[in-house]
């Protein structure tokens, strides 16, 4: 109990240093795969040299995130100047429901959007981006050092491990860790393009503002297990209820992103996942809770990706293996030694 506190002040007084570095060794491990990618090209593969691609795809990648975050910072400004203009459908919203149901919940609605400051969330969300931006300059350094020792880590580790059989082991170890983030990550994030992309549809055919900070969003909880697509849903369907004051776009957006969900969740995920190692759902949220507050949203985006990680590490060792199996969802790990 003492090492873990100790852990946790570590992790939320060290949040300048550490959350850069996590930020970097994401983008590197990104960076190599997508270098491995450009490899396969018979003629690159040959003819330019390995730190040549490796910064065409670091290029690529921190344009894709710089692209990606002004997008996604202009959204949520004008969303924040136009929020007040929503309020006012509240009245309406209630008056509909009375009418209806025969409910009259017009007070408690009115208090309810009185009490919830949509503008704080996305004002944290907009300084959590800022803030990252304002870390890209140490985030590139921590990369490109770390494409620096990437040569020398095998030479390290040969000298750290005495006997050939354990430098062996641990080069096994390593190489099937690797393969199987890559392989958990790049699955999930094809699955995540592909709904959010058909969500993006519906969500520009009922006209709601943003939508490209909400296909954002839906992106981000397609990481989360079971309750990350069911946010995703509600949540822009909610939205639209707020913006248009009438139901139909309600309907339309929680049935249809609901649908896309549903089928991709049950029919594609499996397909395309098969035994990939899963996190249970109750794992992913506490693991939410746990890294959104030490490090905020940024710690709630990088939540699920830190605990897959952690789950492939713990499972290759016999003493952390338990709560490999714990942390997972149905109890099936991998050793892969």
């Amino acid at each position: 109990m003492i090492t873990v506190a100790l852990v946790l002040v570590l992790l939320n007084v060290g949040q300048s240093i550490l959350l850069p570095f996590v930020f970097a060794l994401l983008i590197w491990f990104v960076v190599k795969k997508t270098r491995n990618l450009i490899d396969k090209v018979g003629f690159i593969r040959t003819y330019i040299p390995t730190w040549i691609k490796s910064i065409l795809a670091s290029f690529l990648i921190f344009g894709l995130i710089l692209v990606a975050a002004k997008v996604l910072m202009q959204s949520i400004e004008n969303l924040s100047l136009s929020y007040k203009d929503y309020v006012s459908n509240v009245e309406v919203i209630s008056a509909k429901v009375n009418e209806y149901f025969k409910i009259d919940i017009q007070e408690e609605v009115s208090q309810f959007v009185t009490d919830f400051d949509f503008t704080s969330y996305l004002k944290s969300l907009f300084n959590s981006l800022s803030e990252i931006l304002g870390h890209m300059v140490m985030i590139v350094f921590y990369v490109i050092f770390l494409f620096i020792e990437e040569s020398l880590f095998q030479r390290k580790f040969r000298l750290i491990f005495n006997k050939e059989e354990q430098y062996h082991d641990y080069l096994n170890i390593m190489q099937k860790v690797d393969k199987a983030m890559s392989s958990y990550i790049s699955l999930k994030s094809i699955i995540a393009i592909l709904t959010t992309s058909l969500s993006y549809i519906i969500l520009l055919a009922v006209g709601v503002d943003s939508p490209l900070f909400w296909a954002f969003l839906i992106f981000m909880l397609n990481f989360i297990p079971s309750v990350g697509p069911i946010i995703g849903t509600v949540l822009p369907a909610l939205f639209s209820l707020l913006q248009f004051g009438e139901f139909l776009p309600f309907f339309i957006i929680l049935i249809g992103i609901g649908t896309i969900a549903t089928l991709v969740g049950s029919l594609v995920e499996p397909r395309l996942m098969g035994n990939t190692l899963n996190i249970s759902p109750l794992v992913a949220i506490l693991s939410l809770a746990i890294w959104g507050t030490i490090w905020g949203i940024t710690g709630m985006l990088l939540s699920v990706p830190i605990t897959v990680a952690l789950i492939i590490i713990f499972a290759q060792f016999d003493g952390t293996r338990p709560l490999a199996i714990l942390l997972s969802e149905k109890g099936r790990v991998k050793n892969l030694r």
